[in-house]
């Protein structure tokens, strides 16, 4: 009887905590170091998704900084109707701002069927794999942070069409993650 009052309280403070499994880094994104410093995981996972897919952990951190700002409950803004709120824009949630159906699509895949979007082990994962699938459609490079944020957002389809060409803001945006990647990778260096 007390095992079942005590796995109860464990769930009840799970689920009222927000059940995240990974603490956010400090509010200074902008140095790797410190983001390593604040959590030794955030190093680890990125280092286990670079060896498992080949894509470099500052291009995975800085995909994580443009998707969610590091915040792990991240979501879409609502949408409303006069004041009435109709739902979000999309189901994307969590560092990596995956949609529900390419999340669902990465659990089957890797039989990583507990996988949640605001664990960054299993956050950094999904992006190593998405660009990984990606990569092998469309010949890009993993090294090239620019090419690899215009496939994760545009999917590798609309990447392979030129979707992001007439989407001016987007290459904006990519340019951005391609400099906080560099950046990024610099300070990777210094504190390996």
């Amino acid at each position: 009887m007390k095992y079942k009052k005590l796995l109860f309280i464990l769930f009840l403070v799970a689920t009222v905590s927000g059940c995240s499994t990974t603490p956010v880094p400090s509010e200074r994104h902008d140095n790797l170091c410190r983001i390593f410093a604040h959590d030794s995981e955030w190093k680890t996972a990125s280092k286990n998704t670079y060896r498992k897919w080949g894509l470099p952990p500052w291009t995975q951190l800085a995909i994580v900084k443009q998707e969610s700002s590091f915040k792990p409950d991240a979501r879409p803004g609502m949408e409303y109707f006069l004041f009435i709120p109709t739902g979000r824009k999309s189901s994307a949630r969590g560092f990596t701002q995956a949609l529900d159906g390419t999340w669902t699509e990465y659990k089957r895949e890797t039989g990583n069927r507990w996988a949640d979007r605001d664990d960054i082990s299993d956050s950094l994962d999904f992006i190593g794999w998405y660009t990984h699938k990606a990569s092998k459609r469309t010949g890009l490079s993993k090294r090239n942070a620019y090419q690899v944020y215009l496939a994760y957002h545009e999917g590798a389809g609309g990447y392979s069409r030129g979707t992001y060409k007439k989407k001016t803001w987007l290459k904006k945006v990519a340019r951005k993650v391609q400099n906080q990647a560099v950046d990024y990778m610099r300070e990777y260096k210094r504190c390996s």
